[in-house]
This record gives C-alpha cells, sequence and structure tokens, in this order.
C-alpha cells in the first residue's frame, strides 16, 4: 500500500469515526436523570411495576398522535391511593408532557390521551402515592418528528372548533348496580407546540396549546390535567371514574393565550 493510499484509508476511517461517534453518544445519553432533578427536585424514584402501568406501541404509526394508556395496579385491598401521575418524554423539548392530579373520592384507575413524540426516547409515567412516596415505570417508543409535524387541519378550520368540546360514555361490563364509569372528553384546540412552521410563509407557528383542563362531576375533582406541547392537537382524555351519583359532569380548560372553555353535560344523556 503506497504512503498515499495509506492516507486517504485513514482520512476515510477518521471521518466515518467523527459521523459515527456524536450518533453513538446521543444514544448512550440518558436524560433521565437530569429530568428526576429538575421536574422532581432528585426525590427518590421507587420502582412502580405494581403501582403503575404505562401502555404505548413500540413503533408508533404517527409521532404526532401516539396513544398513552397510564393505569393503576394498585390491588383492592391497597389502602394507598395515588395522588397525581406524571408523563414524561424524555427525548422531547419539554420533557414533562402532562401532570394528572386525580380526585380523592373519584378513583380514577386509568387515563388515556395521544401525545406527540419527537425522537426515539424513554417515556417514564411517575405516581405519587398517599403515602408521600413516588413510584416510576418506564416503556419505550420508536418515533420521531411528532412535536414538529404539520397541523392535520387548517387555520380556518382549527379556528372554528376552538374550544369545542364533546362528552361521551361507554358502556362498561359491570352490575348495573356498579357506579364504575368509563367516559371521554375532546377539545377542539390545535395545541401548536411552537416547533411547527407554517407552510405558505414558511414561518415557526407560536406556541398555542391548552395548559390546564379540569374535570368534575357537579363540583367534585375527577381528575385536571397540566398540560405541556408533547399533547396532540385537539386534546382528549379518556378515564375511568366512580360516580358520586352526580346528575351533571363539567369540564373547564385554559389555554396559553387566556382563552378559558367551559361546558357540561347530563350524566345520562351526554350527547355533545
Amino acid at each position: 500500500m503506497t504512503g498515499c493510499t495509506r492516507r486517504q484509508t485513514l482520512t476515510a476511517l477518521l471521518l466515518g469515526l467523527a459521523f459515527a461517534m456524536p450518533a453513538q453518544a446521543e444514544e448512550a445519553y440518558d436524560p433521565w436523570p437530569g429530568l428526576v432533578q429538575d421536574i422532581f427536585s432528585n426525590r427518590p424514584m421507587n420502582d412502580g411495576s405494581a403501582v403503575i402501568g404505562i401502555e404505548m406501541p413500540y413503533r408508533a404509526e404517527d409521532a404526532a398522535i401516539v396513544p398513552v394508556t397510564l393505569r393503576s395496579k394498585l390491588s383492592p385491598g391497597d389502602a394507598r391511593r395515588i395522588r397525581s401521575i406524571t408523563l414524561v418524554i424524555d427525548r422531547n423539548p419539554a420533557p414533562m408532557a402532562a401532570k394528572f392530579e386525580l380526585g380523592p373520592d373519584a378513583n380514577v384507575t386509568e387515563i388515556s390521551t395521544r401525545v406527540r413524540v419527537n425522537n426515539y426516547t424513554d417515556v417514564h409515567a411517575v405516581a405519587e402515592l398517599s403515602d408521600g412516596q413516588l413510584y416510576v415505570s418506564k416503556t419505550y417508543v420508536k418515533a420521531s418528528g411528532g412535536c414538529s409535524a404539520p397541523a392535520g387541519k387548517n387555520v380556518e378550520e382549527a379556528r372554528n372548533r376552538l374550544g369545542q368540546m364533546r362528552y361521551r360514555q361507554f358502556a362498561r361490563e359491570e352490575a348495573p348496580s356498579s357506579r364504575v364509569r368509563e367516559a371521554q372528553v375532546m377539545i377542539g384546540h390545535p395545541n401548536n407546540s411552537g416547533l411547527q412552521m407554517d407552510q405558505v410563509t414558511q414561518l415557526y407557528i407560536p406556541a398555542f396549546f391548552i395548559n390546564q383542563l379540569k374535570l368534575t362531576q357537579d363540583d367534585s375533582l375527577v381528575l385536571s390535567m397540566e398540560g405541556g406541547i408533547s399533547i396532540s392537537e385537539d386534546p382528549n382524555l379518556r378515564f375511568t371514574y366512580v360516580s358520586n351519583g352526580a346528575k351533571r359532569f363539567r369540564a373547564e380548560a385554559k389555554d396559553t393565550d387566556g382563552h378559558v372553555f367551559r361546558s357540561e353535560w347530563d350524566v345520562e344523556k351526554p350527547g355533545t
């Protein structure tokens, strides 16, 4: 091998390493310890495998609307209850996707929603229990580009749907005397992430999203949500809860521009 050939081979090898090393370093980097410090003030994390379940597709079909279900795994005889659940998408630009506060008497055991996922990432669910301890479970999702994906609706359509709410109930298999309910609340809102680009002007669309949601049966809290840019367009929550006999179900949502949206429904005739 001539000196020139050796130099060319060495140069190609060094260039290959230079391109490979950042990708390997990025893959090896684990943001979770820093997120525990930033979001949870470095509070101890206990194994949550018997406390909180998190279900997401391993490979998402659409990174802008990835389904996620959070499910209590506490046994019926456990005296503790889940006070809150924090959903963290580790590699998203704003990792804390949502924090759910659960009503003390609503016995919410399952919450489903849709989120944006920006990179291949671990996703953590952190439950705070009535014993004051934090319990964590995680899953891994292969998806990318969800936070910058264009909106599914045009500006005019999104404006016309802004703040419109729907409430649905679903039949369950429990005995007729059971007070367990399964319901869904949907809100028309673009939930712009701030990372999406206007396809006409080529300018970034400012962040504009639902950041607070409160659901009650009469005046008793079922659950509330503090949301971020990771919640998908037209946010919706599907959840289980125990009825207290209330005749009205209420929702109040606020967004980052200060709009307040309210609606209520007859529990027996949810409709739209």
